[in-house]
Parts: C-alpha cells; sequence; structure tokens
C-alpha cells in the first residue's frame, strides 16, 4: 500500500511530508516605501469604499481580451479569464494619471525602488543581473489597465538561513502592484467590477524561494525569516496589506499548485496540512473512478505519468461525461425555496447538468478530527461555478435543503433520467452565467479522472464555522506565453559601482540594532517597541543629535516619547499628518524640558506652538530656537516652577489635606498630585512634585 493510500486525511497534522514527496516554497510580494514605479505619483493609498467615492474623481469602462505572447500564443490564465465575460470600470484617484489609465508611455523605474531591490538582493547574497529588462506579464482580470503587470528580474541564486536550514532564493523582481478591487456586481450582460487605481504602479519587491521548505511549520518559519529581514531594510511599507505570502505545494501523488491570501503567517502550517489532504483525496478519488471505468490507475508519482494513457482517459472521461445542459426551471415554478423564488423572480433560469456515477462522490459538508472541512469534489465543482460570477451551484450529494423537497428532487430526475448512480447539479442565475458555470463544472468533473490540474488558488480562513483555512480554485496556473518584453521603457544597465555602492551601505539586521540600543539607558521592553516600530534610528539619531540640530540628551527621555506617539499627539493638535511633524521638532522639545527650560506638560504645547510660529529651520541656530523656547514658555506659562516654589505648594496642600492623608498614607499621592499641580498653575515637573510629595508624606507617616 502506497504512503498516499495509507495516509489519514482525517487528521491532517499527522501527515508526513517526506513520505508524501512534499515539496513547497514560498513567494513573498513586499509594497515598498517609495513612489509608483513607472509613474512618479506617489504610493499613497485612499481608504474609500465604493460608496463613499469622491464625485471629481474620474471613471473609466473598459474591457479586456487576451492577447498572443511573444511565443505567438494566448497563455491559459488569459484565456480563461477573457471567457468570464466582465467589464471594469477603473475610479481614477488623486495619485493616478494617465499611465496608470494606460493612456501615456511609463517612466523608466523609480530610482529608490532599484535601491531597495539591490538592498534586499544584497541582504540575501543574491547575484544581480546585469541588465534589468522590464517584462509585461499578462494580467487580464481587470486588475491592470493595460492587460499586463510590468516586471523586472533583479537577481538569482540567493539564500536566506532559518532555524531549520538554508532556503534558496530563486529569483528577486521588482514589478507594479495591481488596482485594488471596490465592487463586483452581476448584470443581465455580465459581470462589471469596479477598481480603483491608487494602488496600481506601488513598487512590489517580488522573492521566489525555491523548493527547500522542509515542513508547514517550516514553511512559517521561512515566511518569518523573510518578513524580518524586509523591515530591516527600512525600505518597506507596514500595515495591513502591505505583503502577501504565497504558498506553492505539491505532493508526489498531487502537483503543484499556487495558494495566494495568506496573510496571517500563523495560518501557513494549517493551510499547507490541508491542501496536503485535498490532494490525497483527489488522487484516491481519481483511481476510484478510473477502477470502476477499468481505465488505469494513476501511479503513485506524477514524473511516472504515461501521457498516450492520461490521453485516454481524458477521451474516456469527456465519453462518460458528455456537455449537455438541460434547462428544468419549470420544475421549481411552485417551489417554496425562498433562493429559487426570488430567483426566478428575477428573471433567473434554473440549468442542470448530470455527472453519471458520480452519485456520492460530491460529497457534503463534514469536518475532520481537528475541526476543518474534509475535502470533497463539490467543492471543487463550486470553486469551478463560482469563477463565471454565480454565487454557487447546489448538487444531488447535499439534497433535500435549500428549500428544495424530496418532491422537487424527483421531478429533476425524472426529466433528466438519470440513473441511481448518477449525481446532478443544479445552478440558478440568468440562463448564459448558469450555462458557462455549468460548462466548467462539467470540465472540473472531468478533472476528478486525472491527476489535480495546476492552478492558482485562493485561501478561505473563514467559511461560516469553524475557520478552517481550505481553498477555492482561482484560475489555472499561468504559463512562459504570459510574459513578454516591454518595449516602452529602455533596458537599465547595472553598474558595477553602483552595486557596490549597495554592498558597502547594507542596513542594520535585526540583531544588529538590538545590540546598539541595548548600550542606551532603557528596558528591553522598550528596546523590542522600539525596533518593532522601526524606531530605532530616530533614537540613536535624538540621542546623538547632531541630526536634529541638539546636543546629545537622553535616550531614555526620547524612547519614552516615541513610544507614547508623541508625534500624533503634536500632528492632531494641528490637524496635519503625522509624518508632517518632523523630528527635530520633538528633539528640541525634549531636550528644552530635560534642562529645565519647559515644563514636562509644556512638550505637546509647546512643540505645536514651535511647530507653527517658531523658527523650525536647522538653518536657524541652536542657540536661537532653544532662546524661542525660554521665551514662549515664560509667555504661556510653561517655566517650570523652582524646587523652593513646589515645595511651598505640596505644604500647603499637606497642611489643608492633614486627615486624608493620616488615612491614606502613600495611597493619597495620586489625587494630591492634582491639586498641586493646578495650584502651581501648571508651571511645575510632574516628576518632581511627586517626589516631593513621596519625601513629605513619608515623614507625616514617620512621626
Amino acid at each position: 500500500m502506497s504512503d498516499a493510500a495509507r495516509a489519514n486525511i482525517h487528521r491532517p497534522s499527522t501527515l508526513d511530508p517526506e513520505a508524501l514527496g512534499f515539496m513547497c516554497g514560498l513567494e513573498i510580494h513586499q509594497q515598498l516605501s517609495t513612489g509608483k514605479l513607472h509613474s512618479r505619483m506617489p504610493s499613497k493609498l485612499f481608504d474609500v469604499g465604493i460608496d463613499d467615492i469622491p464625485r471629481n474623481w474620474q471613471h473609466k469602462e473598459r474591457r479586456l481580451r487576451a492577447s498572443q505572447g511573444e511565443s505567438g500564443r494566448i497563455d491559459v490564465a488569459a484565456r480563461f479569464e477573457a471567457q468570464r465575460n466582465r467589464s471594469f470600470i477603473y475610479v481614477q484617484p488623486p495619485n493616478s494619471g494617465l499611465i496608470e489609465l494606460d493612456e501615456a508611455p511609463p517612466l523608466s523605474h523609480d530610482k529608490e525602488a532599484i535601491d531597495a531591490a539591490l538592498t534586499i538582493s544584497a541582504m540575501m547574497n543574491a547575484k544581480p543581473v546585469p541588465f534589468l529588462q522590464v517584462m509585461r506579464k499578462t494580467v487580464v482580470d481587470g486588475s491592470n489597465t493595460s492587460g499586463f503587470q510590468r516586471t523586472t528580474l533583479i537577481s538569482t541564486e540567493g539564500s536566506i538561513e532559518t532555524q531549520s536550514g538554508s532556503v534558496g532564493i530563486d529569483v528577486i523582481c521588482l514589478e507594479e502592484d495591481s488596482a485594488r478591487k471596490l465592487d463586483s456586481r452581476s448584470t443581465n450582460s455580465g459581470e462589471v467590477v469596479t477598481y480603483t487605481l491608487d494602488r496600481l504602479g506601488i513598487p512590489l519587491i517580488e522573492i521566489a524561494t525555491a523548493p527547500d521548505v522542509q515542513t508547514p511549520d517550516h514553511a512559517k518559519e521561512t515566511a518569518l525569516a523573510l518578513g524580518r529581514l524586509l523591515r530591516d531594510t527600512r525600505m518597506v511599507r507596514r500595515g495591513l496589506g502591505s505583503i502577501r505570502q504565497d504558498l506553492n505545494v505539491s505532493l508526489a501523488c498531487g502537483d503543484r499548485v499556487e495558494i495566494k491570501g495568506c496573510q496571517d503567517l500563523d495560518w501557513i502550517p494549517q493551510i499547507i496540512r490541508l491542501e496536503m489532504a485535498r490532494q490525497i483525496h483527489m488522487f484516491r478519488l481519481a483511481n476510484e473512478l478510473r477502477e470502476e471505468a477499468g481505465l488505469p490507475l494513476l501511479p503513485d508519482d506524477r514524473r511516472d505519468d504515461n501521457k498516450p494513457i492520461e490521453n485516454r482517459v481524458s477521451r474516456a472521461a469527456i465519453s462518460r461525461i458528455p456537455m449537455k445542459l438541460h434547462d428544468v426551471t419549470n420544475k421549481f415554478t411552485k417551489s417554496n425555496s425562498t433562493m429559487i423564488e426570488r430567483s426566478l423572480m428575477t428573471g433567473c433560469s434554473v440549468i442542470a447538468v448530470v455527472l453519471p456515477g458520480f452519485s456520492g462522490r460530491l460529497g457534503s459538508k463534514e469536518l475532520d478530527e481537528e475541526g476543518s472541512q474534509l475535502p470533497r469534489l463539490g467543492r471543487e465543482l463550486a470553486s469551478a461555478a463560482k469563477l463565471a460570477g454565480v454565487a454557487g451551484i447546489i448538487h444531488s450529494d447535499e439534497l433535500p435543503a435549500y428549500g428544495i423537497t424530496k418532491e422537487e428532487v424527483n421531478l429533476v430526475t425524472d426529466s433528466l433520467g438519470t440513473q441511481g448512480n448518477d449525481a446532478f447539479v443544479l445552478c440558478v442565475a440568468p440562463e448564459w452565467q448558469a450555462n458557462l458555470a455549468l460548462e466548467a463544472v462539467i470540465e472540473r468533473t472531468r478533472m476528478a479522472y486525472h491527476r489535480i490540474p495546476q492552478e492558482v488558488r485562493n485561501v478561505v480562513i473563514k467559511k461560516g464555522s469553524p475557520e478552517d483555512g481550505t481553498t477555492t480554485a482561482m484560475r489555472p496556473l499561468p504559463g512562459g506565453a504570459r510574459m513578454y518584453p516591454e518595449t516602452d521603457i529602455p533596458i537599465r544597465q547595472l553598474r558595477e559601482e553602483h552595486w557596490e555602492s549597495i554592498n558597502s551601505n547594507l542596513p542594520l539586521t535585526q540583531i544588529e540594532r538590538i545590540e546598539r540600543l541595548q548600550s542606551y539607558d532603557i528596558s528591553e521592553n522598550q528596546v523590542e517597541a522600539i525596533i518593532g516600530a522601526e524606531l530605532d534610528d530616530i533614537l540613536v539619531a535624538a540621542a546623538d543629535g547632531r541630526q536634529f540640530g541638539t546636543p546629545s540628551f537622553s535616550a531614555k527621555s526620547m524612547a519614552s516619547a516615541l513610544l507614547d506617539n508623541t508625534r500624533n499627539e503634536i500632528a492632531e493638535g494641528i490637524d496635519r499628518q503625522e509624518t508632517d511633524v518632523p523630528w527635530s521638532v520633538i528633539a528640541i522639545a525634549l531636550y528644552a524640558c530635560e534642562n529645565g527650560i519647559i515644563t514636562r506638560d509644556g512638550i505637546i504645547p509647546m512643540a505645536i506652538k514651535y511647530f507653527l510660529e517658531g523658527p523650525i529651520s536647522l538653518q536657524n541656530t541652536f542657540e536661537d530656537r532653544l532662546e524661542w523656547f525660554q521665551n514662549t514658555a515664560n509667555d504661556e506659562g510653561f517655566t517650570p516652577a523652582d524646587n523652593s516654589a513646589i515645595e511651598e505648594a505640596v505644604d500647603a496642600i499637606l497642611k489643608d489635606r492633614y486627615e486624608f492623608v493620616d488615612e491614606r498614607g502613600m495611597a493619597s499621592i495620586g489625587p494630591l498630585m492634582g491639586m498641586v499641580m493646578a495650584k502651581l498653575g501648571g508651571a511645575a515637573d510632574g516628576k518632581a512634585v511627586s517626589e516631593m510629595l513621596k519625601q513629605k508624606i513619608s515623614q507625616m507617616t514617620e512621626k
């Protein structure tokens, strides 16, 4: 018995990667924090949905078609997308122009993006290519107005270290990100998809590893290592959607699939294990169908496949499952199913296909022993149908259900003339769309006689309850015919001195950054938080002082300001973006506080006033800028009270609240702080007031 036959898909965590011929590699797509790659537009995202698009944003409507690549062939994925009868509306935000609309030729590469890609290459010990040739990669799902994505090979043959061993880096590319999908709606003439062009053209670094990933857990480990290295560059964007992980997974009994949408790294091992279970299930199903039909079985390893035999099986599958569609709408004219009743009222039809010999093989929703959905052919058929834009399909293995009665099922089987071991599939949609969906269902059912197809799949983290991490089919895996040279952008030579400059100025690694911060008087928690927020360079520059035009001052003070979101508070006080506030404004305000020129409570208001009215340019001397703080602090009431004034105010409050202090002891410090600060009119350092209260109350309680 083969390993695939013995494997327990009811417990995916027990599957043995090595015994099953597991192969896996990752593709990482990370947005860079530079301008757009080929248009000199800013890489800004606008947080708008389909219902709140500003009226002054233009809309353009397009249809796309697949064209031949350089080889003279139309790519299989492109051909598939072209059959989906879709039109596209493009919304044009302020950071998109004629280039994003494909109405003007692209510009050469953004220089900062090139440097970022080369820096990442050098950090992975990859070999750069001598000439940067932009290629067009056919994409006709509407996410690129031109029908292709521009991509440039930067380097090859790198590596990255993980705890489980070295993982090779096959290629590092620089490419444009796609447009963002806002909406999709079905019409009688086809699907209409709306995209916004704000993301289109943002530079992406694409990193493809070799198939060196050893286990599902090693895949997560590799993704974490790649993410850390990318963040170390300080050249990448942060936040939701700025990085995407794709998984290339195969077993010996299956074939390579590319799984997209792995946003949460913690899900990676689960996603891979469920894909392993799916490939095993579909392999077993194929051999079960072949055995019943008297056809040769699939070998345990795809490398042993015999093309003439597969051609024979393909002809048999076509013969056994004819491309015949049946309109059974009249069987549901009196249906009590809410879904069918509403659909028929809008002019939809109920179309059916017969799947001979598939009764009981489509499956219904069942969970494995670990709480995830078991693989089933019915889900694969639904995936194929949904690509035509329909909401889904209904098949006989799950009926009666959805308000469809046993009597209606009998009417359909009588109409279709099905036998006892035959299954059928229903699709409720506009006739043209239902026909397209069910044609895809028949094609997918015929594939069940073969090894799984190479394809792109989308991960489903939530599908009702429970969360599972299974996948659904998106499109065929693209082939080489989708790529051809870009003729509008000249080839760029990578000069040796440029590469040497990149290598001599590599950013610090995370370990080096931690060691650097540990030399300052800050806690381990602060070190971790500051590096996580990528603020360590700012802290070091502030502690040194020269970059921000101040003498050096306490790193601890700057660390607290960074982690307390001081910059954001200043920006909110003047209704500006956080990035509009120069770090030098915060640095000199903290310096003024550290040196007793302004109170701690005055840092934010004084920084705001300084930003709006003060001599913030570093061309002004440090003495002039500090003098502004001294003069303005007096006018605004933020000059610190001296110790004698603080002591006098504390004594007065303690005398007035003697009984309260006697009852609460040191616990009275909190309430008394506010009273002392109010008495001093805010002109005191909170830390100094607190220390004075502790000292005085301690003396009182000792008596």
